[in-house]
């Protein structure tokens, strides 16, 4: 997780109707499902897929770096 605090409610706000589509297009699992069914606004719904994006982004990344490590580590040998 980052070490600051993102406002993403803030961030969906600030997003042109397009963009937010993007984002909402990109939902998976249970999220679509509350938003269809109106128990999640789209700011909401954008609100919350930014922050499962970021952290997905966030392990991701972690498990590059291992890669990148264990590769490292393998090609010092």
């Amino acid at each position: 997780m980052p070490s600051k605090t993102i406002d993403y409610k803030a961030k969906a706000k600030k997003l042109s109707h397009n963009e937010r589509e993007r984002i909402l297009s990109r939902m998976s699992g249970k999220l679509p499902k509350r938003f269809t069914n109106e128990k999640l606004s789209e700011i909401e719904a954008v609100t919350i897929q930014l922050a499962l994006e970021d952290e997905q982004l966030a392990e991701w990344r972690e498990k590059i770096a291992r890669i990148r490590d264990k590769e490292n580590k393998k090609n010092k040998k």
